[in-house]
């Protein structure tokens, strides 16, 4: 496999965080990764470097970012996939200019409406569901849904392997008349859509059950859900554990509820599931949340190696020029 092109100045910790999680990526499991980023950054650390002269900052103008920085490490990464020199590319940085670079560099696959940000929401217990678009377009068509749930469909059972996924649309209600005419467009073409297996419309608390699989939605609608999910989860996991410690007796139950507990709190951890995929561009974007640890990184770099062993780019291919019967 060629190697992973890493951007190490993308995130909130980079570089030092972002290269640490590279070299831990390399040794522990067995790949190659392409350090990109500024010379002081990424030299001496004994993988194969890429340098460049600018940094898209988290704060930059995601579009301007990528058509002004063209030496920027993001453009670099995603012109490594372009030209051969890498076989994906993973990225803690900004996510607009993520998805600009991969985009305008990698190009988008034929026949895609528009790339979306799949990302996966973790269901302590059992596989996570997958939220798409969590945020790459704001205003949709309802035709668009319908690929999304294809793309969605096909990561599902690449990334955690699940037969025959099932596709939620998310509204405000079960009932088909319930939601916005987006919704009740995308209802109607996506209960009519072969290869498909959809089981109608889901609300915002079916996102965290084993009840669905794939959930398509536009991307502001995406983006709002995912933001309040990662903020209420958040909020309840750092109750229950300041909880356990404000008292001597809340510290002895602690002993008790914490090894039950930790595994389910590793679980939530954004830091164990590498990151969200951009589907739809001619090759693997991983997009790592803003504050990855060295931990988010390797599990970033697992899956971008796993997806390009699974051949996920082709088999998007072929759903999106033929849709299967």
């Amino acid at each position: 496999m060629l190697p992973i092109a890493l951007d190490a100045m993308g995130g909130d910790r980079a570089p030092d965080e972002i290269v640490a999680g590279g070299v831990q990526a390399a040794e522990q499991l067995g790949v190659d990764v392409l350090l990109v980023g500024l010379p002081e950054a990424v030299e001496g650390h004994g993988l194969p470097t890429l340098t460049c002269s600018e940094v898209i900052a988290m704060d930059d103008d995601p579009g301007q970012g990528v058509r002004r920085k063209k030496d920027s490490s993001l453009v670099r990464a995603a012109e490594a996939v372009r030209d051969g020199k890498a076989s994906a590319m993973v990225s803690a940085g900004n996510t607009g200019a993520t998805m600009g670079a991969a985009l305008l560099r990698m190009g988008r696959l034929k026949g895609v409406h528009r790339p979306a940000i799949a990302t996966p929401i973790p269901v302590p217990g059992t596989t996570p569901t997958i939220l798409l678009d969590a945020g790459a377009n704001a205003e949709c068509a309802p035709e668009w849904l319908v690929q999304f749930a294809r793309m969605g469909s096909v990561l599902a059972t690449d990334r955690y392997g699940i037969d025959k996924p099932r596709v939620g649309l998310l509204s405000i209600g079960e009932e088909e008349t319930k939601g916005n005419t987006l919704v009740k467009e995308a209802h109607a073409l996506l209960r009519a859509a072969d290869g498909i297996r959809f089981v109608g419309n889901v609300e915002g608390r079916d996102i965290l059950t084993d009840d669905i699989d794939v959930v398509v939605t536009d991307g502001f609608t995406g983006n709002v859900a995912l933001k309040t999910l990662e903020g209420g989860l958040k909020f309840i996991v750092g109750k229950v554990f300041e909880a356990m410690m404000s008292s001597d007796e809340a510290k002895e139950a602690a002993k008790v509820l914490l090894p039950a507990l930790a595994p389910v709190a590793d679980e939530l951890d954004p830091d164990a599931h590498g990151g969200a995929m951009l589907l739809g561009v001619d090759g693997v974007c991983i997009i790592s949340h803003g504050s990855s640890s060295a931990r988010a990184v390797v599990n970033a770099v697992r899956v971008a190696r796993d997806m390009v062993d699974k051949g996920l780019v082709e088999r998007l291919r072929a759903v999106v020029v033929t849709p299967p019967a």
